[in-house]
């Protein structure tokens, strides 16, 4: 018997990374970030050299921090938003173990949408990426990838971004993990936002059947030196 097809992973289609830094700049995340167009083609041509077809392209969060991206994203006519329960958000950092690339941009190779791990909470999934040697995005990539292929960002299959989060002052972590999802419009979000994507966040400890864990295969940043 043959064994059934399996679909395209999510994600697997994302453009070139030279396409991926001209969406960059005609969306002005550059600018945002305080670098030029030529910079970031610049970035691009180191970074093409080590990383494979397919990675997905990120400017550093310390430039272009999750609240500066997520109203950039966009599903139909509808704009992107942070949910206003969240507005430390800037404040989610890597967590331990997870080192970004120090360069302005780099490539999160072999992206994932994670859907195998819906109905795991974000504290099962942790060890799980560890087991298959993968490595959690953090909130920024997760809204880049919505930057570049926005309907990775598609209802009843969205993703968590389990790299990012809060450390409270006393050292603990903070209960709320970061999510990006599409809003029904409920609530403080407003009727005007349904269907429109959404960067909000859940308890570590709980499950969601629509809710996947965004993960890459590594990070490869410009050389140093």
């Amino acid at each position: 018997m043959a064994a059934p097809a399996t679909a395209p992973r999510p994600g697997a289609a994302l453009p070139p990374l030279v396409d991926q830094a001209e969406r960059l700049i005609a969306l002005g995340v550059h600018a945002l970030a305080g670098l030029s167009a030529d910079e970031v083609r610049d970035a691009v041509g180191h970074l093409a050299h080590d990383a494979p077809d397919g990675g997905l392209l990120a400017v550093h969060p310390r430039l272009a921090p999750p609240s500066v991206l997520a109203p950039l994203t966009r599903l139909g006519d509808k704009e992107g938003f942070v949910v206003v329960d969240m507005e430390d958000v800037d404040r989610f950092e890597p967590i331990e173990g997870l080192v970004l690339p120090e360069g302005p941009l780099y490539v999160v190779t072999d992206v994932d949408r994670g859907d195998d791990l819906a109905n795991w909470s974000p504290d099962e999934a942790l060890p799980e990426f560890e087991r298959r040697d993968r490595t959690p995005l953090v909130l920024g990539e997760g809204i880049h990838w919505a930057l570049q292929t926005p309907d990775v960002v598609e209802r009843n299959h969205c993703y968590m971004t389990i790299g990012s989060r809060l450390r409270k002052d006393e050292g603990r972590l903070d209960a709320r993990t970061p999510a990006v999802w599409i809003s029904n419009g409920t609530g403080r979000d407003g009727k005007e936002r349904r269907g429109a994507p959404k960067v909000g966040w859940c308890w570590a400890g709980n499950r969601h059947t629509w809710l996947g864990f965004a993960s890459g295969a590594r990070r490869v940043g410009t050389p140093t030196g």
